[in-house]
């Protein structure tokens, strides 16, 4: 890898201290989890939307509640159900006969932090009404367009799609999440202290904002500041080439899948007061970034193994 830049700092004393106090807020909120929480934080200051799988019952909401309230946004959930309408999500105009106009009433969407709880059990036509509000932060409604708050942030959780009751999230809307994590069962000393401590939503209700909406915006533009060599972006386009022809992999990575590895990267390294881009810190990312916008040959293979053995493939230069 060539030189990196000299050390230079990125954000203020007190910018940094709020953002290392509210990643330990998270993290005690939802115990066993650091590696999890810093990539939910990562997809915050990527200025992108962050999907949660796993099964019932194993923190994907309380991760998303914690989110919101350290956060210090205006938050807004929606429980995604089979019945739900994106009118329900996005607004609708209603007929007022003393103006004898169309008046817009707007949906939850129009928020800083959506929570779009268990997205796969709405009907497809509901989870494309997000499509447009995650790519291009605003929303167009008979013809007229509304745009969305800054900063703007989907968290949405599903459950696994074999579970009844659930659609598959079409590939064009999975490719408008930055990043997809699994929880999975918290270790032993996490769930005794899970069991013996108090009630997550009441710890969450108690919980203190420790940034705000300029806070997030600032530490947006210091993403935007963080060195990536040439050697590094070398780095990443070879493993886009080698997921277009790994056996196993259909379909491999787009190039809008690259820029999202690397402002991710950047990111991640910003988190742990870095300026600049290590490969550590594409390859700790690479299987979250990447598994959920491959497709495989066959129907029962994991994505997320083919995403660690593309990164194997590709030596680091």
């Amino acid at each position: 890898m060539s030189a990196i830049p000299s050390a230079r700092p990125m954000l203020s004393e007190a910018l940094q201290n709020a953002l290392k106090n509210a990643q330990q807020q998270v993290n005690g909120l939802l115990l066993g989890k650091t590696h999890e929480v810093r990539l939910a934080f990562v997809a915050l200051l990527s200025d992108g939307h962050l999907l949660i799988e796993d099964l019932p019952g194993l923190g994907k909401t309380t991760l998303a509640h914690a989110l919101a309230a350290t956060l210090g946004l205006r938050f807004q959930r929606v429980q995604f159900t089979s019945d739900l309408l994106p009118a329900d999500v996005l607004g609708v105009s209603v007929y007022d006969a003393q103006s004898r106009q169309f008046q817009f009433h707007p949906g939850p969407v129009f928020t800083d932090v959506l929570l779009a709880d268990e997205i796969n059990r709405a009907p497809p036509r509901t989870q494309s009404a997000l499509l447009e509000a995650m790519a291009e932060h605003q929303v167009t409604l008979d013809g007229v367009t509304h745009p969305l708050s800054e900063p703007f942030f989907v968290i949405a959780t599903q459950n696994p799609v074999d579970l009844s009751g659930t659609y598959p999230l079409p590939d064009s809307q999975l490719d408008r999440f930055l990043l997809r994590l699994n929880l999975g069962y918290p270790n032993a000393d996490a769930e005794r202290a899970l069991l013996a401590g108090s009630d997550r939503r009441q710890l969450i209700s108690q919980t203190a904002a420790l940034l705000s909406a300029d806070d997030v915006l600032a530490l947006r533009a210091a993403v935007d500041r963080v060195h990536a060599s040439e050697a590094l972006i070398h780095y990443v386009q070879a493993l886009l080439a080698r997921s277009r022809q790994h056996p196993g992999v259909r379909v491999g990575l787009s190039p809008r899948a690259g820029i999202a590895l690397l402002r991710a990267a950047r990111a991640y390294a910003l988190l742990l007061g870095r300026n600049h881009v290590i490969p550590e810190d594409i390859q700790a990312l690479f299987p979250a970034v990447a598994a959920h916008r491959l497709s495989a040959e066959a129907e029962s293979a994991s994505t997320a193994s083919l995403a660690k053995s593309i990164l194997l493939a590709v030596p680091v230069d």
